[in-house]
């Protein structure tokens, strides 16, 4: 699937225009990438669009992927949870099992062990 594709079906997903899904999706990849330990210049999703590739990783705690992402795109945070679990559940369809899998475990372990970038309801927030 190429990016454009993605694109649409996380704004299917998402109910947000195509144009602001494509700046989520985007910020959503590249704060991805950023938290990735190992080998942070390689796209496990095969849809992080060429100029995001080779960022460098920073390491961030999950609490703040949602504030990162929101920053990205020029977004809130409820929008930037919106969008980007739009992307987690489309690359949970477009990639294997594998693929997915070694995505989450390069990412790094809050204090309590948990992967998850995104608070789910009632967690705490920054």
């Amino acid at each position: 699937m190429r990016f454009p594709l993605f694109v649409d079906a996380v704004s299917r997903r998402s109910g947000l225009p195509p144009e602001l899904a494509a700046a989520v999706a985007r910020a959503v990849l590249q704060t991805v990438v950023e938290r990735m330990t190992g080998n942070p210049t390689a796209d496990p999703t095969g849809y992080l669009p060429d100029e995001l590739s080779g960022v460098p990783g920073t390491g961030s705690s999950p609490a703040d992927f949602l504030h990162r992402v929101g920053q990205r795109a020029g977004v809130d945070e409820q929008t930037a949870g919106v969008g980007a679990a739009a992307v987690f559940a489309t690359l949970r369809e477009t990639v294997t099992v594998g693929e997915f899998r070694e995505m989450v475990a390069r990412l790094p372990a809050a204090a309590d062990g948990s992967i998850d970038p995104i608070p789910g309801p009632g967690e705490a927030r920054p």
